[in-house]
């Protein structure tokens, strides 16, 4: 993604600031300005502004992201066409399975979370609604680049790189677009423990008019529940509720 021409400092400082109050789940003035590398009274003048603003809230001696982000996400996310077109079949592919189901949207080489439901045997996972993870290493990811022109996934890979999740994560550049290759003959793809060790996940596509992904939806697992047909009944849910979506968003 190109940057902008005339970057304004003070705001890219600020989320830089806020990001980084996310990924360490709570930070103090000297572990953020160590992160953003400025110093603690910069810092301390943008944590202000935004408590005074509810963007932040301070806990003892830890700034925490505010509830006023909630607004804004919900907000972004009901305008997306693919969460409302899509919402409805996840809840239902969630109450069939039992289990984990999660919507997936690329954005500037990464995945994210777009909306998730849980059915009776769900797992309880790491992810949430507007997480940031890499492509490569999961289900949804190999789903939506695997309707990619080959030269986009290539500069994903190489502008995001392939960071080495589990010892089952495919870090090899040729090994990724072969597997890619076998994404797209069945229509759907698999994570075998790649990002999370123990855990399955089977995911399909939601694509365009052009065969194009805008999107993916799948249905995540523990491996010990897995038998000779389930993996097939997974994969035959999770390709009808794609298709189902994709009816939604291009044609109504």
């Amino acid at each position: 993604m190109d940057g902008p021409k005339h970057p304004v400092t003070t705001v890219d400082r600020t989320l830089q600031i806020v990001e980084t109050i996310q990924e360490l789940d709570g930070a103090g003035v000297s572990e953020i300005a160590e992160r953003v590398d400025v110093g603690k009274s910069a810092v301390h003048n943008h944590l202000t502004t935004l408590e005074n603003r509810e963007y932040v809230v301070k806990e003892d001696d830890e700034y925490h992201v505010g509830l006023a982000f909630l607004g804004l996400g919900a907000y972004a996310r009901q305008r997306n066409e693919i969460y409302r077109a899509a919402r409805g079949e996840v809840e239902d592919l969630a109450e069939e399975t039992g289990e984990l189901v999660n919507l997936m949207v690329e954005k500037n080489g990464m995945g994210i979370y777009l909306y998730q439901a849980k059915g009776d045997d769900a797992v309880e996972l790491d992810t949430y609604v507007g997480k940031r993870v890499h492509l490569h290493c999961t289900a949804l990811g190999k789903a939506i680049l695997g309707f990619r022109p080959p030269e986009e996934v290539e500069g994903i890979l190489e502008e995001r790189g392939m960071p080495d999740m589990t010892p089952e994560t495919i870090t090899d550049p040729d090994e990724f677009m072969a597997a890619l290759e076998d994404v797209r003959e069945r229509g759907y793809a698999i994570d075998d423990g790649e990002r999370l060790t123990g855990l399955q996940c089977v995911a399909a596509p939601v694509t365009d008019g052009q065969d194009r992904s805008i999107a993916a939806i799948s249905v995540s697992y523990p491996v010990h529940r897995v038998d000779d047909g389930y993996h097939e009944e997974v994969a035959s849910a999770v390709l009808g509720a794609a298709n189902v979506v994709e009816l939604e968003h291009n044609y109504s």
